[in-house]
């Protein structure tokens, strides 16, 4: 069974930084999509970014386009989400997810079918 595991995740001032990184396992982690998502207090998931398999093709939530960025190391069976200019409301639990099979890239939690259990990242304004 395939597990991803997230960390990275803390306390940061508005306008900061932190990088979160996903540790999956699985021996051909890059035929995947994978994608970071986020849960705020109260309120429903939401999608952060995708990756696609080999290509490396990436799609971006509106809200986060140009702050961060999302890449990964199929060599390390890694993903990851630097962010910048970090938003109080951005404090959120951010889960990992891995694609189903056949998913190429995309925004959608119900592609995604192998989740962490997430890293808390709080800001503080």
């Amino acid at each position: 069974q395939v597990q991803m595991v997230e960390s990275g995740g803390g306390l940061v001032q508005a306008g900061g930084s932190l990088r979160l990184s996903c540790a999956a396992s699985g021996r051909t982690f890059s035929s995947y999509a994978m994608a970071w998502f986020r849960q705020a207090p109260g309120k429903e998931r939401e999608f952060v970014a995708a990756i696609s398999g080999i290509a490396g093709r990436t799609v971006y939530a509106d809200s986060v386009k140009g702050r961060f960025t999302i890449s990964r190391d199929n060599a390390e069976n890694m993903v990851y989400l630097q962010m910048n200019s970090l938003k109080p409301e951005e404090t959120a639990v951010y889960y990992c997810a891995r694609g189903k099979p056949l998913t190429s890239i995309s925004t959608l939690e119900g592609d995604f079918g192998s989740w962490g259990r997430g890293t808390q990242v709080t800001v503080s304004s």
